[in-house]
């Protein structure tokens, strides 16, 4: 299994990911023909070697033919130029999820539908190859998973169509948003609304550790060299073992607390708003304390990026005083959902692999409840329904 990690310790940006993915392997010329694919002229992708701090890689540079002329363009239009090209499926699906989350940034910073967001800057030249290219590397990579670090921002003040702004932008904060980041390294604009919107859609698991062998190191070298911190975006491409391909393995936080005196009503609230802050799972088990007092053990598992989060929740949802925290070592099946049409309606199944096999294949229970209720039939026979569809192929 092949994995894309990358470590943003200074921060991302289209340009910079392009260098980086470059770096790793991908053909600058073949990227150039599969640009060419858009159907649009204007731009060409220059590449070079460059060095930040001593740190060397390759700086990518989109070149705008005739800047004055440029246009900008809304959803729609990029829409238009993206479906309308013969780039791959995938290519296009992970294209337009890009450019998707930054219009739906935009439109909430000004209270307007994501329509008529007028994509400033993302609808240039520059930022669509940056996107489209983007989506093309990752492609052209065949990576399993992406991984990434904590996001380094940056710091001071930023100028941009809302005039000038401290850093992050008012989309980027939106964009990284449930994302871990970082910030205060340099004071400047480390992580551009583009660069954010590629981790946000293409990146499966925010973490500072991994335990996979090192394949490949490359680097992504920046347009800006004014500070100490050498402005580049470091990835890896880290193999995993045969036998990793069907366990994914991590770090994880396990956070644990007794309580006594909290009402019983209050526990389900407790679980909904952990959950809805990231927490992997959670869960009550009856214990005695002293003087027999009988309780309950409240336990949070979560990635280590969200434990402030969770404790927090804790703390301010529940009655304990106190939270013993420690990392655990995370095993878990390599799984994918496959949506099922039956009889009744639609139904989502999760299926989990083990030696290359399926070894379980589990029926989405709230798509069961859902169309049992609808058809007043059991949950069973909606179950049964999903798995002999899946068993047809269906």
């Amino acid at each position: 299994m092949k994995i894309l990690y990358y470590d943003c310790f200074a921060g991302i940006s289209g340009d910079m990911n392009l260098g980086a993915l470059i770096d790793l392997g991908v053909d600058p010329d073949y990227l150039r023909n599969e640009l060419s694919k858009l159907r649009i002229e204007g731009f060409e992708l220059r590449t070079e070697k460059a060095a930040r701090r001593g740190i060397n890689g390759t700086l990518a540079t989109i070149i705008i033919e005739n800047p004055e002329n440029e246009k900008h363009r809304h959803l729609r239009h990029i829409e238009e130029i993206v479906n309308n090209s013969t780039l791959s499926d995938q290519i296009k699906k992970t294209a337009l999820d890009i450019f998707n989350r930054i219009a739906v940034a935009e439109a909430k910073v000004h209270d307007i539908d994501i329509q008529k967001v007028h994509f400033h800057e993302v609808g240039a030249l520059d930022s669509i190859a940056d996107i489209v290219g983007a989506a093309i590397c990752l492609e052209h990579l065949k990576v399993d998973k992406v991984l990434s670090s904590a996001v380094q921002l940056g710091g001071g003040t930023v100028k941009c169509a809302h005039g000038i702004m401290p850093v992050p932008a008012p989309a980027t904060a939106l964009i990284v948003e449930n994302i871990p980041v970082r910030t205060g390294l340099v004071q400047h604009e480390a992580t551009t609304p583009t660069g954010a919107a590629i981790l946000a859609a293409t990146v499966d698991e925010f973490t500072d550790n991994f335990d996979y062998p090192i394949g490949k190191t490359a680097y992504g070298i920046g347009q800006r060299d004014v500070s100490e911190v050498a402005n580049v975006l470091r990835v890896y491409l880290l193999e995993s073992s045969q036998q990793r391909d069907d366990v994914n393995s991590g770090v994880a936080t396990l956070l644990e607390c007794n309580i006594d005196d909290m009402k019983p009503e209050h526990f389900e609230f407790l679980m909904d708003m952990l959950l809805d802050k990231g927490a992997s799972d959670v869960w009550f088990t009856p214990i005695v304390m002293k003087k027999s007092r009988p309780a309950h053990m409240i336990s949070v598992l979560c990635v280590p990026e969200r434990t402030e989060v969770m404790k927090e929740m804790l703390f301010k949802h529940s009655t304990t005083l106190g939270i013993r925290e420690q990392h655990i070592q995370k095993h878990m099946l390599k799984r994918d959902e496959q949506l099922v049409k039956t009889a009744y309606g639609d139904v989502h199944i999760k299926i989990s692999y083990y030696g290359g096999k399926v070894l379980n294949s589990k029926p989405e229970f709230e798509d069961c409840k859902l169309l049992a209720v609808q058809h007043n039939v059991s949950v069973s026979d909606i179950e049964k329904a999903a798995l002999n569809a899946l068993q047809d192929g269906n």
